[in-house]
């Protein structure tokens, strides 16, 4: 009989990831992440959030080494779903994400602060207005 009840682990990579949250033994005997916990690459990405099935997926935080950090939802361990992408230099994208891309309206804020909505698809910006901040 296999213990498959969600238990709390610190645990460390033999790359150098450290992971730490909650987990599962899955039926095959395999320790998974499963719940909520915070994983740490060796090169500086950290990611807080909810796990299912060893993957991000659910609301999180994900952090880049250069400064830009994705707050929102994942899936399979991308963006996916509604979220809010920061990028370095204070600039930022808000809206609905597929497959780590913005799909579909959204705004983005660019470093001055000036608001732009439009419709995303593809890598590439279909309409893009101007907002009206008044």
């Amino acid at each position: 009989m296999t213990d498959t009840g969600k238990r709390e682990v610190s645990y460390v990579f033999p790359n150098g990831d450290t992971y730490e949250g909650e987990c599962f033994r899955n039926s095959e005997g395999v320790l998974m992440r499963a719940g909520m916990g915070t994983q740490t690459s060796a090169s500086g990405l950290t990611y807080s959030g909810e796990w299912t099935n060893d993957m991000m997926n659910g609301s999180g935080t994900l952090r880049h080494p250069s400064g830009a950090v994705y707050e929102g939802h994942f899936r399979d361990n991308m963006y996916d779903g509604t979220g809010t992408y920061h990028f370095p230099d204070g600039s930022k994208c808000m809206g609905t994400f597929k497959n780590n891309r913005l799909e579909g309206k959204g705004e983005f804020i660019d470093s001055q602060g000036i608001v732009w909505t439009g419709n995303f698809e593809d890598k590439k910006v279909q309409t893009l207005f101007l907002k009206d901040n008044m």
